[in-house]
């Protein structure tokens, strides 16, 4: 793949310039779409969790890397505290990857209807399309992560090594945003390492002052974890080595779940793409072609052998089809410039605009069924409104505090704890009075109403059962249960109960009950290794409940 020098583009011809526009058109009333969505659809839980993560002054958290918070702390300040405010960064943070993955495409081909491929190619995977809009870590990693893609595609059209620092910085960036930037290290070693060039960039400075500029900008999140027993890397740990048994249930998951958001017919087509750009990379030595397929193939070959024993995160693999998507549009632009059969050119733009319009279109009727229908098809299953109706328990919540003149709330969830501080916003103290090391650093919930004061356990059936209440000298008092609907469909039941002659504690000791957190997805097998350090006394399950952890 050659990348030819910028004074040597065409100009677009004015058929090429009206499809842009009509692209543009396109892209812009997908964004419309997107902040409806963002405006009107409740938080999920883990979007409320990010969000009270934005309310502390802390340089990290355990369960990930700061910028997300950062992400909602911006939107916020814009736009307050509502739905919009927390995933405002997330709609820009599309944008943003959509022009960088144009202007990569842009380098390498200078094709006009590549381009209009690999922004249009987000738009149809319902991944980006729609659920940018839903604000995760994985979110603020996609376009940092791209950024780096971009540098280097400048570094390889360019031959210019600073490039790697402006790529370090961006790489520091993924860095602060979630742990599985990790994945794209083989990608870029062989970019830097398989090539022809490798001496040249072994002997230079650049590539190890990025790494330098790299874990720099990634310092906020090494002094927080070195003062803190290194609890991230602990607590991330556990789910990159868990061995559960065999389960073909979990590939099919997988696999489906990745059909669903990525496209039925998109992405066979990106990987299809990104399959024929490693061939043509790896064997004639073409780095751009080994950077972005080897992005997206090694990390969906992991997720796939991980998906072998343990259930894969819906947002874990977003990350990578980005890089995908501009290998697919590049593949796209170049089949007949080198060669291959001319039914396989033919056949090969069908097949694109077919799952770009059958892409849309899904995405369309998803963001119609939340937004306009009345219709719950799905039942308890549906991934937002199994999340969805918390409002109902915080509005009686709010009616057992003014009866019963209890002052705070506790909760033993980390879900419930978030939506309802959400809806109560300060106006009453909530705290998750277990797994107290979620909340390592955090400020001061308002010990003054809550010490001394009667206060009311809110809490998912069954968890207030639990044996953690035998470690608590709490009276109970019974007082409602409380459905938590959506379309009609019970979603879940919550006990609300008095609580007297008990303050929580905020900062138990490591070995305390109340501290530990629960072990990701579950219980799990481990590995001598990691079971030696799951055994540690941060790495207990602490509650029972759901296995499903933040993503």
């Amino acid at each position: 793949m050659t990348i030819a020098a910028a004074d040597s583009i065409a100009k677009p011809h004015s058929s090429a310039l009206r499809q842009l526009l009509a692209v543009a058109a396109l892209i812009a009333a997908m964004t419309v779409l997107r902040i409806v969505y963002a405006s009107v659809i409740d938080l999920r839980t883990d979007e409320a969790y990010y969000w009270t993560w934005s309310k502390e002054s802390v340089l990290s958290f355990l369960d990930h890397p700061p910028m997300i918070a950062w992400f909602i702390r911006f939107g916020t300040a814009i736009f307050g505290d509502t739905n919009l405010g927390v995933r405002f960064a997330g709609i820009l943070a599309m944008l943003a990857t959509q022009l960088l993955l144009a202007d990569i495409v842009r380098r390498v081909t200078h094709d006009f209807r590549a381009i209009a491929l690999v922004v249009l190619m987000p738009e149809a995977a319902l991944y980006y399309g729609l659920l940018m809009a839903k604000v995760s870590p994985d979110v603020a990693l996609i376009p940092f992560a791209v950024a780096m893609l971009w540098a280097l595609v400048r570094l390889a059209e360019s031959g210019d090594g600073r490039w790697w620092l402006a790529a370090g910085v961006f790489a520091g960036l993924s860095l602060l945003s979630k742990f599985t930037a990790m994945l794209w290290l083989p990608a870029v070693a062989a970019f830097m390492l398989v090539p022809s060039w490798r001496r040249r960039w072994l002997s230079s400075p650049y590539p190890w002052a990025a790494a330098l500029i790299a874990v720099a900008v990634f310092s906020p999140v090494l002094i927080w974890n070195a003062g803190h027993d290194w609890a991230s890397f602990r607590f991330q740990f556990v789910r990159a080595f868990a061995a559960h048994e065999l389960s073909l249930r979990t590939v099919g998951d997988f696999i489906g779940l990745q059909f669903g958001l990525v496209g039925i017919i998109l992405m066979p087509v990106v990987l299809s793409g990104a399959s024929m750009m490693a061939w043509r990379g790896y064997r004639r030595d073409d780095a751009v072609a080994i950077l972005l397929s080897t992005a997206v193939l090694l990390p969906f070959l992991y997720f796939l052998w991980k998906s072998l024993t343990l259930r894969v995160g819906d947002t874990w693999p977003m990350f990578m089809w980005p890089a995908g998507f501009a290998a697919a549009a590049i593949n796209i632009a170049l089949l007949p410039r080198q060669g291959y059969p001319a039914w396989l050119v033919r056949s090969a733009i069908p097949w694109a605009r077919a799952a770009i319009v059958s892409g849309i279109i899904f995405v369309v009727a998803v963001f119609l069924y939340y937004v306009v229908t009345p219709w719950n098809f799905l039942g308890k299953v549906d991934p937002i409104g199994g999340e969805a109706g918390y409002e109902q328990v915080a509005d009686r919540a709010q009616a057992e505090l003014q009866k019963t003149g209890a002052t705070w709330i506790a909760t033993t969830d980390y879900r419930t704890y978030a939506m309802l501080r959400w809806f109560f916003n300060g106006r009453v103290p909530v705290i998750q009075i277990n797994e107290r090391g979620r909340f390592m650093g955090f400020g001061d919930p308002g010990m003054n109403l809550i010490r001394g004061h009667a206060g009311l356990y809110v809490g998912r059936v069954p968890d207030d059962r639990s044996p953690l209440w035998e470690d608590i000298p709490a009276h109970r008092e019974p007082l409602e249960r409380v459905d938590r609907n959506w379309r009609g469909i019970v979603m879940d039941s919550y006990a609300l109960e008095k609580l007297t002659g008990w303050t929580p504690e905020l900062s138990p000791p490591p070995d305390s009950p109340l501290y530990r957190w629960r072990v990701l997805a579950g219980e799990v097998h481990l590995p001598w290794r990691v079971a030696a350090l799951a055994n540690s006394d941060v790495m207990s399950l602490s509650f029972e409940g759901s296995p499903r952890v933040s993503e």
